[in-house]
């Protein structure tokens, strides 16, 4: 039975706060690379060779793939990291969509032709979104803890967002190791659901990824996809991973132990050595 996210997830406002702090995976690190801006896009871009886009998530930032930038940049590939406008549109056109179709600008304005996507939550849903628009584009998708089938509300309910100790909570169960939940993190986030107009936003682009369920759409990308999932993930949960698995018809699975909802963070170098490994074996890169 395919998952019906509408069912599942509770529409009360304290609901949805404790699913956006579920879905945060922010980080507030130091940045080795200086983003560069044109036009109308922030990004980083770092190495040559075949190009990868990553696609950070909700309230995610370009440093969540720090360590992946690296790798990869040092493996023949030309990374690109966009930051996806989650603030800056008008309210009426923040959603999925809108972010799909700012990726493919994106990709217009650096003239790629053949390129990966990779998206960790709803940057996933956002590389999954492009590829239902814009169809036969990219040459392959890698998904960690993606959205776009369902978001787990796990967890009790608050209203309480101004209690910088519920919050923090809220961010360490996002992980495996609560010890990723760093100041700098829950501050971050602390901020950001205590800005109104973040807030607000915020709640467009949850109840927009809700909205735009991929689940009749997955049969018809046969693009290969890599799908690594972390097996203590409580935001998309593994059965998630089961059922895109099922959906996508060109897809592989693969486990992360000990791990949550951000791979990439929590096990950098195992996920890195998954998707380039991967990639390798499907002639891709």
């Amino acid at each position: 039975m395919l998952i019906n996210a509408k069912k599942i997830i509770k529409k009360t406002y304290a609901d949805v706060l404790n699913k956006i702090c579920l879905f945060l995976h922010i980080y507030n690190l130091k940045m080795n690379f200086a983003p560069k801006v044109e036009n109308k896009f922030k990004y980083i871009e770092k190495g040559s060779g075949t190009p990868i886009i990553f696609l950070h998530g909700l309230m995610g930032g370009l440093s969540n793939f720090e360590k992946s930038i690296i790798s990869f940049s040092n493996n023949n590939f030309k990374v690109l990291v966009p930051e996806l406008p989650l603030y800056d549109l008008p309210l009426l056109s923040t959603s999925v969509k809108a972010f799909a179709e700012y990726l493919n600008e994106f990709i217009e304005f650096k003239k790629l032709n053949k390129f990966i996507l990779l998206g960790n939550s709803l940057g996933g849903h956002v590389g999954l979104y492009y590829t239902k628009l814009f169809k036969k584009r990219a040459a392959a998708l890698i998904l960690t803890g993606s959205s776009g089938l369902y978001e787990s509300a796990m967890g009790s309910g608050y209203t309480r967002r101004g209690d910088y100790e519920v919050m923090k909570k809220k961010v360490e169960e996002v992980f495996y190791d609560p010890k990723v939940a760093t100041k700098e993190l829950v501050d971050d986030v602390f901020e950001t659901v205590n800005n109104r107009l973040k807030l607000v936003k915020t709640l467009a682009i949850a109840k927009s990824a809700i909205r735009h369920n991929m689940a009749k759409d997955l049969p018809k990308m046969t693009l290969p996809v890599c799908l690594i999932w972390g097996e203590d993930d409580i935001v998309t949960p593994p059965n998630v991973a089961d059922e895109f698995h099922k959906l996508l018809p060109n897809s592989d699975l693969f486990w992360l132990k000990k791990c949550g909802h951000a791979a990439m963070m929590e096990h950098p170098e195992r996920f890195n050595e998954i998707v380039i490994q991967w990639l390798s074996d499907k002639n891709i890169a």
